[in-house]
Order: C-alpha cells, then sequence, then structure tokens
C-alpha cells in the first residue's frame, strides 16, 4: 500500500478512536457481574422426608423460568425430619421444608419454625385441606391409608373379601393380615388413628388385642409389609395389608408383566380409612423470602400438582390438577375417612402408640 495513503488512514483512525473513548466516557458504567436484567442466582435448600419425588423436567422448567436453582436435603421419615428441623431451628437446615403431614401438624406449628405465606394458588385449593388458618403450612397433596387385598387369592380360596374393622378379628381371617408399627411408621400410625376414631379411646386396645389373637403380623415399615409379607407385592403369605388407595395403580404401573388390571383390590371399611394431608412451609430464618415463596407456589400450581401422583402415588390438592388415567380407573377417594383433630393426635399421640405398644409388642 502507498505509505502516504497508510498515514492518512491511521490519523483518521486516531481520530475516530478518540471520539468513541470520549463518547464511552460520558455513558453510565456498566454491571459486568451478570447480565442485564439479571440478578446473582439463588440457591434454596428444599428439605423433605425420603418419599418426595419430582419428575426432572418439571423441576428443569422452574429453574429455567425463575433462575432459582433447587437443592433437596432428604431427611428421613416425616417425624424424623420435622425433629431435626425444629432441633437446628437456630441454624436452619434449609429455606423450606415438605413433608409435614396433619398427623405431626400441631407439633411443626407449636415449634414455630415456619413463616407465614398466602400465596395466591390457594385460591385453587379446597378449604378441606388448609388446616393452618395463618398460612405457615400449605397443603401440597393428600392420600388415604386403607386395606389392600389380594383379588385372586381370596378368589381361589372362595373366602369373601372382608368389609369392616370387625370383620378381621373373626377367625376366618385369622393369620391374613400384615400391618405397620405406628411407633415407626406413617401407615403404621394412620391406621392406628382409624382404629381410635371408629372404636374410641376406650375400644380401640381391645379390638388390637383381638387383632393379636389372630394372628396379625406387625412390621417396622410398609416396604417390609408390602413387599416382603404381601402376596401381591413379593413372596408373602398375607393377603391383606395395610397400605394406600393408591397401591393398585401402582401394582399396573410397576408390574412389569403388562398387566392392566390391578392384582390387588382396595377394602375401605366405614370410619376404617385415615386421609393423610401433606404440606410445605418457608422455614423461619431463610434469606430466600422470595425465592422461598416461588417454590411454593410451584409446588401448588399445576406442573408440579400434576406431577404428583405418578412420582409420589397421592392425590394433587389442586382442584383444577388433571388425574392420570391409572387413578381414574383404580384408585379410590372413601367418602367417610376416620377424622381426629390434629391437636388431639399431638396431644395423644405418644401416649397411644405406647398403649399399643404395651399390647402389641412387649
Amino acid at each position: 500500500m502507498n505509505r502516504k495513503i497508510w498515514k492518512s488512514r491511521a490519523g483518521l483512525s486516531f481520530v475516530v478512536l478518540l471520539l468513541l473513548l470520549l463518547t464511552a466516557a460520558c455513558q453510565p458504567i456498566a454491571d459486568l457481574s451478570s447480565p442485564p436484567g439479571q440478578t446473582e442466582p439463588v440457591t434454596l435448600v428444599v428439605a423433605t422426608h425420603d418419599s418426595f419425588s419430582v419428575s426432572d423436567e418439571v423441576l428443569a422448567a422452574f429453574q429455567a423460568d425463575s433462575g432459582i436453582s433447587v437443592q433437596f436435603l432428604s431427611l428421613g421419615d416425616a417425624g424424623e425430619a420435622l425433629n431435626k428441623l425444629i432441633l437446628s431451628k437456630d441454624a436452619p437446615l434449609a429455606d423450606l421444608f415438605y413433608g409435614v403431614d396433619n398427623t405431626f401438624l400441631s407439633r411443626a406449628l407449636d415449634a414455630g419454625i415456619f413463616l407465614p405465606y398466602a400465596s395466591p394458588l390457594l385460591a385453587q385449593i379446597p378449604d378441606e385441606y388448609k388446616l393452618d388458618p395463618e398460612n405457615r403450612l400449605l397443603p401440597v397433596d393428600y392420600g388415604f391409608i386403607n386395606l389392600n387385598a389380594d383379588r385372586g387369592w381370596f378368589a381361589e380360596k372362595g373366602l369373601a373379601i372382608p368389609s369392616t374393622l370387625e370383620e378381621l378379628s373373626q377367625p376366618e381371617y385369622k393369620g391374613l393380615l400384615v400391618v405397620e408399627n405406628p411407633a415407626s411408621s406413617s401407615p403404621g400410625l394412620a391406621f392406628l388413628l382409624a382404629t381410635i376414631a371408629h372404636f374410641g379411646e376406650d375400644g380401640y386396645l381391645d379390638y388390637w388385642q383381638a387383632l393379636r389373637e389372630n394372628d396379625v403380623l406387625v412390621t417396622d415399615g410398609w416396604s417390609s409389609a408390602y413387599y416382603d409379607n404381601f402376596t401381591v407385592g413379593g413372596g408373602g403369605d398375607r393377603p391383606l395389608v395395610v397400605s394406600y388407595t393408591t397401591s393398585p395403580p401402582a401394582d399396573v404401573l410397576f408390574a412389569g408383566d403388562g398387566r392392566t388390571e390391578p392384582a390387588s383390590v382396595n377394602v375401605n371399611p366405614p370410619g376404617g380409612t385415615f386421609r393423610q394431608i401433606e404440606f410445605v412451609g418457608i422455614v423461619a430464618g431463610t434469606k430466600q423470602t422470595d425465592a422461598a415463596q416461588k417454590f411454593v407456589d410451584f409446588l401448588l400450581d399445576k406442573p408440579f400438582q400434576e406431577d404428583i401422583p405418578l412420582q409420589m402415588f397421592v392425590y394433587p390438592v389442586n382442584s383444577g390438577a388433571a388425574l392420570p388415567d391409572l387413578f381414574v380407573q383404580f384408585g379410590e377417594t372413601p367418602n367417610d375417612p376416620a377424622v381426629i383433630d390434629p391437636a388431639a393426635i399431638e396431644a395423644n399421640r405418644e401416649a397411644w402408640i405406647a398403649a399399643w405398644t404395651d399390647v402389641m409388642v412387649r
């Protein structure tokens, strides 16, 4: 290139560069730490019981839409998890807790570890599930503890499936029932509460004594009762088990043999089932209140609510959430579950369990 032309262009470039620098100096300094319109990323720690589950895609959509990263902290079964949160309230383990149910509701509220939050999604939830007027614990899902029976076993033996609690203590059903220990199992506690509601505090221990004399089997937890001892769940020899009204849909989904109908059927004795409601609460002391409220809204909104049934095999509380076909066909919602006030449960739970243990275990 001609040297004279190069020098001329170089001089022009210098002038242009100088003008650009002067213009930039007059502009506000941009925050280069994050893209415009974005804030620092937020991470929420959500404590749960061991049975919590959510589809990867549903959670990913929330994280992408909100910019909130979610970490789950599993703390054991519902009672154990709640106790851990209460003991650590001065140094909270998490920002939220999902998994308190109505058998531990009063204990959770009395501990004062949750912040009130009236989510706008509460308008889509029937009042019957809202047990805390101050909205410190908001309902997420519900399910029913009942009896499951092996349909084929009873047909083969020519024996009618029992339809009442009283029948379970009759001689023809001796050695057929497996239940869970209420001291170590949530379904076991729910079934105990159902018997207390049905027979009264003066009569429930006599009923359990009759079950013991009729060779009822007691296991530590639901998995052992269902998979080790129930004739449908595994290689057991007991055709009756305390389980859930949603176990038959799960039986179809996970059977692995292509069955289109469950091998088990629901048995809902009058007054002999119990409705569990599970709640979520924002833990007092969190530094992420706004993000925690968004996560509560996510749990109550349709995408998560419609994910609940085939993830945790319980029912969504949002009245607008659609149910999967398996729930419509084979799940049941009993009309007359046992009702005990959460405050009464809290006041008497330990004494009821201790009295049951004296009759059944010692």
